[in-house]
């Protein structure tokens, strides 16, 4: 990025945003941490550089709904899986064999691909003491990483940036997506939420003065900016809107997607679109640090295999094609990709051959340099809590280890508790 581009587009901001200053302490948090940022020409240093080696990403894929871990990573050779499920149980001659006990669903066979190439991570188990078995608040617990707190207010990669990419631009994280999800959530740092590029542009009533916010500008400061009255808080998306842009415009990413023609084919799904445009946000050189990108429909209540067996393809075909467009572009080493849902499903298959809202379930790993393929014992299928699976692994351990191993940061003050690190990536 050109330096005297990037002064001239902060100082115009400063200069036509000082008067919101004027409104503390009622301004939000974000829009002064934003201000102070802008201000500081070597603050771009402190987030990932837009190419190279020396920036790790972390992409998040949410599962939504409550995905079937039992059907996903499948216990075969356990006899109790087939009487509990007798109508939908996976077929032990058609899974994808991992070992004489484990199997992937059968139409897993990209991610079981990755798996043969020590690429793919499979966390057996995840949960957490007393789990809640509604939508709403487990999604809650996942995303805050805090199942003690009733109300949550911040997300756990929210707490990310706000511990460690103090003056990044909003751009450290992007979420795809309609709404940006309670896990990307800071106190400080707000990133980016878009379900399409041609929706992240700014269509208010100013639009003039926020083009001009690429030009150069007109001149200093006025010098009595600080007593200037307070922007009214109608205009504070406006405001908002210009700081998310002022190091990376809405322009840049709608070229980067747009002009994306990637070697490798996505499968034409919300949720392969999504991916695609992560990769093309990779490959154009965003400064983003995580990613979020989300695959419901999981609940599944009524006539499960059909649903499933079709999100199962989804899933490892979107991955699939992920993945190998990242070794096209040579950056596959600076991806880790996690999965998680926000409970399994219960052992026992219900009355309407589907099953109910669980608890403990597996979660994936993608990256080069996964150190194990299997982490953790398989809960057992009968000693179990109200029907469920009992967790061996906390999630806030795959979090603590992502933090510290992956994103290279202290897991405690974003978790609040040191959890014990999992043997998830080679030294």
């Amino acid at each position: 990025m050109n330096p005297m581009k990037t002064l001239s587009t902060r100082r115009v901001f400063i200069q036509r945003g000082l008067c919101l200053l004027a409104a503390a302490p009622t301004i939000p948090t974000f829009l002064d941490q934003t201000v102070m940022a802008l201000a500081d020409p070597d603050d771009v240093k402190r987030t990932q550089q837009p190419s190279g080696k020396d920036g790790r990403i972390l992409v998040v894929v949410q599962l939504g709904g409550g995905n079937d871990g039992l059907n996903t990573v499948v216990p075969y050779a356990d006899d109790q899986y087939h009487r509990l499920r007798p109508a939908i149980g996976k077929d032990a001659a058609k899974v994808l064999k991992i070992d004489n006990y484990l199997a992937l669903h059968e139409n897993l066979a990209p991610l079981k691909n990755l798996f043969d190439n020590g690429q793919l991570s499979i966390v057996q188990g995840v949960g957490y003491p007393n789990p809640n078995r509604s939508h709403f608040r487990a999604m809650d617990i996942w995303q805050s990483g805090q199942p003690e707190n009733d109300l949550v207010t911040d997300g756990w990669v929210g707490r990310y940036f706000d511990n460690t990419c103090v003056g990044a631009d909003p751009h450290v994280g992007i979420s795809i997506g309609a709404q940006l999800p309670l896990a990307m959530q800071g106190s400080r740092i707000t990133p980016l939420s878009f379900d399409r590029p041609d929706n992240y542009r700014y269509k208010g009533k100013d639009t003039s003065d926020y083009l001009s916010l690429n030009q150069a500008p007109d001149g200093p400061p006025p010098a009595n900016a600080a007593s200037v009255k307070a922007t009214p808080a109608s205009q504070l998306d406006f405001i908002h809107r210009t700081a998310m842009d002022a190091q990376v415009s809405s322009t840049d990413i709608l070229r980067i997607t747009r002009n994306y023609s990637p070697t490798v084919q996505y499968p034409a799904t919300e949720f392969g679109n999504g991916l695609k445009m992560a990769a093309a946000m990779i490959g154009g050189g965003l400064p983003t640090r995580v990613y979020y990108v989300d695959l419901g429909g999981f609940d599944t209540h009524v006539a499960e295999i059909a649903r499933h067996d079709t999100l199962m393809t989804q899933l490892s075909s979107g991955i699939a094609a992920f993945w190998a467009d990242l070794k096209q572009q040579g950056n596959q080493d600076r991806v880790l990709m996690m999965t998680f849902s926000e409970f399994g499903r219960r052992v026992e298959q219900n009355a309407s051959n589907g099953t109910d809202h669980g608890a403990a379930a597996p979660m994936f790993l993608v990256a080069d340099g996964l150190r194990q393929g299997v982490i953790g014992q398989h809960p057992s299928l009968t000693d179990l809590d109200q029907g469920d699976l009992k967790f061996h692994i906390d999630f806030r351990s795959v979090y603590a280890s992502v933090l510290q191993d992956w994103l290279e940061t202290p897991s405690k003050p974003i978790l609040g508790n040191q959890f014990p690190i999992l043997p998830i990536l080679k030294a």
